[in-house]
């Protein structure tokens, strides 16, 4: 049996092909039926050649939520026809990095992120999940499958920005990226109690959906301030005390780093695609400290608990949708960031 799948042929080469359906391979797996998944920036990332350690041909796609449809005997706790949100990792849960909480850099060769690793990607039909069991979690009869989306990423990205730049109450907190993930980074700065959360993008549209979504307090765009004297200026000359960069690429962090103050945090959560001079010279002397990685995916339990009590929506980034056989559009417009597009969801396929 095949299926259609977005596959990635090397960089900038995409297709929308026929694939074979994936089989069980331990008793530790499942089977999950795609019924809703997205295009992430790192997608975007990975198509133009920018992440290096992604084999090919690939399936792509790491966010998405599913159904059930296939369970190995020794996953516990779930059942065929259960709906779950799904991590963007698969982890044994069991080598030494997953023991110290560093689920990433797991040891066992069958796992890894979705669509960059070892596991096939969820821009499909179908996807098989090694060690299920760690990977997918139970949807609340009480939420939709839109209302989770995007737990298994950029949602719970944009917390261990959050949480890594160690915000305290009173806090002003600049998000230098007002992309989906510097979104998700602001909508859970907020639960730490800042007094105010700067969002600075060049795309007004973009500050403009943070505004409206309540997510930001305040929106500067580099085109029409100089962004690190203003923070400066609105914080009595010091500096936002936390800053977030949520892009990946030098000059955001440069702007987070110029724009916080001294003894402050600058967390980054960007995908960086090349490098870059860091001035530790004057880092050093104003004590900055600097956070950086990959996301554990460690929250997603503790998220999908505030989404279903209102302390966090991501609905508003929902923007565009359309069914897998349009995929190839979507990478357009999402990539291009055509047509105010945030995220792009992909539907099941049509027949």
């Amino acid at each position: 049996m095949t299926m259609k799948a977005l596959v990635y042929h090397g960089p900038d080469k995409i297709s929308f092909d026929d694939v074979p359906e994936p089989k069980m391979k331990a008793p530790t797996d499942a089977i999950v039926k795609v019924t809703l998944s997205t295009i992430c920036g790192s997608d975007i990332h990975i198509w133009h050649g920018g992440m290096k350690e992604v084999e090919y041909p690939k399936i792509l796609g790491h966010e998405f939520v599913g159904e059930i449809v296939e369970l190995g005997d020794e996953v516990k706790g779930f059942k065929v026809g259960d709906r779950v949100a799904v991590s963007c990792l698969a982890y044994c849960g069991e080598c030494f990095f997953c023991k110290e909480g560093f689920y990433a850099h797991c040891t066992e060769p069958s796992c890894g992120c979705f669509g960059v690793h070892t596991p096939e990607g969820c821009q499909t039909e179908f996807v098989q999940l090694p060690f299920a069991q760690n990977c997918m979690y139970k949807i609340p009869e009480s939420l939709t499958e839109e209302d989770v989306l995007f737990v298994g990423d950029i949602l719970s990205t944009g917390y261990y920005g959050a949480e890594r730049a160690k915000i305290e109450p009173g806090d002003t907190v600049a998000v230098m990226g007002s992309g989906p993930v510097g979104m998700c980074a602001m909508a859970t700065a907020r639960l730490f109690g800042p007094s105010e959360i700067i969002a600075v993008d060049m795309n007004q549209g973009r500050l403009d959906a943070a505004l409206k979504a309540g997510i930001a307090d305040r929106a500067l765009n580099p085109k029409d301030v100089d962004v690190a004297a203003t923070i400066k200026e609105l914080t009595e000359g010091r500096g936002a005390d936390r800053t977030i960069e949520a892009v990946g690429a030098a000059p955001t962090l440069d702007l987070a780093l110029n724009s916080v103050r001294s003894g402050g945090i600058v967390s980054t959560i960007g995908v960086y695609e090349k490098p870059f001079e860091l001035h530790l010279e004057w880092m050093w002397y104003l004590n900055i400290y600097l956070s950086m990685g990959f996301v554990p995916m460690n929250r997603v339990p503790q998220l999908i608990k505030l989404i279903e009590k209102g302390k966090i929506n991501t609905n508003f980034l929902i923007t565009h949708r359309a069914p897998l056989n349009d995929i190839l559009k979507g990478y357009d417009i999402f990539g291009s960031k055509k047509d105010n597009c945030l995220k792009w969801v992909v539907t099941p396929y049509e027949r």
